[in-house]
């Protein structure tokens, strides 16, 4: 994946009221989710924008309350790309990846992100763009390919995540359809239903009307 920038401010002033007040200064409330899990009680030192959140068994792990910009978010957001964000808060880096993003449902502006810190030795599930190759044998015989899964959802750790996943379709037949489990990409485990259609040739009407015709010259 490609690596993007960001900078963000610790948050310390919660609530409805603060970030209403924070969109009104065209800013976005971030948290930043994905901490080390650890043993209560904590005996350590939390850094502005920090607080502990219990997860049961007495274990609680740390996010982190950010705000940043929406100008500085735009090509992160607005784009079919994925990235690795190399977060800048509190004067050090962290990785992150996006988890989640809200949008107000009438304006379209971003209300809300939720990003997931990453390291390089624990996997992430995360969508990434599917890219069709080649020239499927069903396309040659008068057939349509067609994608119908746009992206698809990855675990693997951010550092061997791609781009995009390549599928090659010289072979792909008339009628025929490739799933998800007919796929293998190194060190990558896909994790949506292997039953699902990644793409497919389907039969045109002129396929069809020259099928029959063939058939029937027989």
């Amino acid at each position: 994946m490609k690596t993007f920038q960001l900078t963000a401010e610790a948050r310390t002033d919660l609530g409805k009221k603060a970030a209403k007040a924070l969109r009104n200064e065209n800013k976005i409330p971030v948290v930043l989710n994905g901490g080390e899990v650890f043993e209560l009680p904590f005996t350590g030192t939390l850094k502005p924008g920090e607080k502990i959140v219990e997860i049961g068994n007495g274990k609680a792990l740390i996010t982190t309350d950010l705000a940043v910009t929406q100008e500085a978010v735009r090509k992160l957001i607005y784009t079919p790309e994925i990235f690795a964000i190399e977060l800048n808060v509190n004067g050090e880096t962290r990785m992150a990846v996006l988890k989640d993003i809200q949008f107000h449902p009438v304006k379209d502006t971003i209300l809300h992100i939720d990003l997931l810190e990453v390291n390089e030795q624990k996997p992430v599930v995360i969508e990434v763009p599917v890219r069709v190759e080649g020239h499927a044998e069903g396309v040659k015989a008068g057939g349509k390919l067609t994608l119908s899964m746009k992206k698809l959802r990855v675990k693997a750790p951010y550092t061997q995540v791609p781009e995009t996943l390549v599928i090659n379709v010289d072979n792909l037949g008339l009628g025929k359809s490739m799933q998800v489990g007919d796929l293998h990409f190194e060190g990558l485990e896909l994790m949506n239903a292997k039953n699902a259609v990644v793409c497919a040739v389907q039969l045109t009407r002129a396929a069809r009307g020259a099928a029959a015709a063939a058939a029937a010259g027989k």
